[in-house]
């Protein structure tokens, strides 16, 4: 004969962990687990234990700062507006702790429909964006971001994209010419970081990593002013090793 269920102490084990999901949720920068406690009213030590438990599980991570955010296998459990809201937030994290870590402005790029897309920006007080002067879309041929992108890109899909936006002289570093433009895209090693010397805009440097998720061309990259051009290429080594993290939550 079966077993009946006692339906005491693993029905409020769930629903305090329920609580503990609720209100992580409910913070997407991350929350500590002090505040945890005061909102689910859960003492610490009966929420060590449980924390311990649901980050075995991958449903909350805790992040560098010792804060809490939702995991992976929560992540996995939604569907829709909300699970995309979830992915998103979830993958800005990862973009702030990276800006943190490199000490630069961060931006997540895609090739989508036969365009340059910013998709998302890690940027602050001390690791300001780039000014867009002009139209991230229209200057592919000038920035690290675009360059990376077409780097890509098969000969026609590079040509294609050049015969819709024509290669402006942006600076006196610009590349206009198209011939030299395919030649150092296709000497352009997957494994060593696109850079952008001032051919964007004047007074700033930027560097970019191919992001490769599926078949979609996209790339990781940052920008720094000039006078911290001393430190593009150690911060373009990190962007590069620390990419996985972003993989990953892209292909979540």
């Amino acid at each position: 004969m079966a077993l009946k269920p006692e339906p005491t102490a693993p029905f409020h084990s769930v629903q305090y962990a329920l609580r503990v999901l609720e209100s992580v949720s409910k913070h997407g920068n991350g929350v500590t687990d002090a505040q945890i406690s005061r909102e689910t009213g859960l003492p610490t030590g009966h929420l060590a234990s449980l924390l311990l438990t649901l980050r075995r599980e991958g449903y909350v991570e805790q992040v560098s700062d010792g804060a809490y955010v939702i995991g992976a296998s929560l992540l996995l459990l939604g569907s829709g507006a909300a699970r995309r809201q979830a992915l998103e937030d979830r993958l800005q994290l990862t973009l702030s702790e990276l800006r943190d870590s490199v000490g630069a402005a961060v931006y997540l790029s895609r090739y989508v429909d036969g365009e340059v897309s910013v998709t998302q920006v890690a940027d602050g007080p001390l690791t300001p964006a780039v000014n867009e002067w002009v139209d991230f879309r229209s200057s592919a041929h000038a920035s690290a971001v675009g360059k990376c992108l077409l780097a890509q890109l098969d000969h026609d899909g590079r040509r294609d994209h050049i015969s819709r936006h024509r290669t402006a002289r942006l600076t006196s570093r610009t590349i206009t010419d198209e011939t030299i433009l395919f030649s150092q895209l296709d000497a352009q090693s997957a494994t060593v970081p696109v850079l952008d010397l001032q051919e964007y805009a004047v007074g700033t440097v930027c560097a970019a990593v191919p992001l490769t998720a599926g078949s979609a061309a996209g790339c990781l990259a940052l920008s720094l002013p000039i006078e911290d051009a001393h430190r593009l290429r150690s911060a373009a080594e990190t962007l590069s090793r620390r990419a996985a993290p972003v993989l990953l939550s892209l292909a979540l």
